[in-house]
């Protein structure tokens, strides 16, 4: 199983000859590597996997898929002072 996260497009450069971004992840900055997604734009939202967008997605799929790992570590939270 892999986990891929969403993140936004906060800036698009070149790294010799590869398309890189800056892209947030709340908060958190990381370097990824475009060149699977070459229609994404400074602010659109992909999906990242291992430092790889794999593909776009709309703003309100995003903070839908933000909203749901909230919800699951809410959950593990309340799980986890049960115990």
């Amino acid at each position: 199983m892999c986990l891929a996260i969403p993140g936004k497009i906060k800036k698009i450069y070149q790294n010799d000859s590869t398309r890189m971004g800056v892209v947030d992840f709340s908060g958190v900055e990381l370097d990824v590597c475009l060149e699977a997604v070459p229609e994404a734009e400074v602010g659109n939202y992909v999906i990242v996997h291992a430092g790889f967008a794999i593909s776009t997605l709309t703003e309100d799929e995003a903070l839908e898929i933000l909203d749901l790992f909230d919800q699951i570590d809410a959950f593990q939270v309340k799980e986890d002072s049960k115990q």
